[in-house]
This record gives C-alpha cells, sequence and structure tokens, in this order.
C-alpha cells in the first residue's frame, strides 16, 4: 500500500472537508473549517490525513486535554475501505498520542452506528458505559 500518513496542510482543508460530508461525519451544528482551525492552534500535529499520491483516502483528529486522548473524525475513502487505511489512522494517532505521555485514548461513536463499533471492537477498544453531556459555547454558524 502507498499510503503515507501526515499531518493536515492548508491545501487539505478542502478535500477532508469533502471526505467528512461523503462519509456523514459533519454536522449542521458544526463547522468542519472551523474543527480544523481550532485543532491545528492547539495540535497541529495530531490533525491527519492519508494520502495515496495525490489522493486523500483517510483522515483522523486526536486531540490530548492532559488526561487522555480523544480520536475523532476518523473517515477513509468508501472506495478503500477494507485496506487498512482506518487501521494505519488509529496506529499512527495513538502513536503521537503515546509519545505526548498520554495514558488512554477515548472516541465517541453515534448510537446506531454499529459497523464502526465492530470496527473499533477489532482493534481492541473497550465499549464504555459512560454518558456524554455536551454544552456549546461558541455556536459555529
Amino acid at each position: 500500500m502507498a499510503v503515507e500518513i501526515r499531518p493536515l496542510t492548508d491545501v487539505d482543508v478542502e478535500p477532508v472537508v469533502a471526505l467528512w460530508e461523503e462519509t456523514g461525519l459533519t454536522r449542521p451544528w458544526n463547522d468542519p473549517r472551523e474543527d480544523i482551525r481550532r485543532a491545528r492552534a492547539v495540535w497541529p500535529e495530531l490533525l491527519l490525513v492519508a494520502t495515496d499520491q495525490d489522493a486523500l483516502v483517510g483522515t483522523v483528529m486526536a486531540g490530548y486535554d492532559g488526561h487522555r486522548g480523544w480520536l475523532y473524525y476518523l473517515a477513509t475513502s468508501p472506495e478503500r475501505r477494507g485496506e487498512g487505511v482506518g487501521r494505519r489512522l488509529v496506529e499512527e494517532a495513538e502513536s503521537r498520542l503515546l509519545a505526548l505521555g498520554c495514558p488512554k485514548v477515548m472516541l465517541m461513536v453515534r448510537a446506531g452506528n454499529d459497523a464502526v463499533l465492530e470496527f473499533y471492537d477489532g482493534i481492541d477498544y473497550t465499549r464504555e458505559s459512560t454518558l456524554l453531556t455536551g454544552k456549546r459555547l461558541i455556536p459555529d454558524g
């Protein structure tokens, strides 16, 4: 596989947003470009893209708050699924988090997304019984 994993650059932003839209990761209340801008302002080396020559084939956004790491926006081009791109992106994000001293990584999966839960089951993630609550501080859009 000729896939390279590297931090996102300016030229990647629009293809990344298009991939997130294609794979159903965006929501009207979250501006994906703002999510990218905010993530790059804090941990630019944790917003990763997978490319095959000039084609974007996957993404993952990681974060670390000093207590635990988080994964967001894991996406693989539909035509490249099953090739290990998602697994490699997660492994690279985990490696970068570990290098920062991160002891644990978490992620959120929308209810009913069984295929994604099965993917994470297959790479040794454990389903937690914790419920999440949230509050928007800055409205997007």
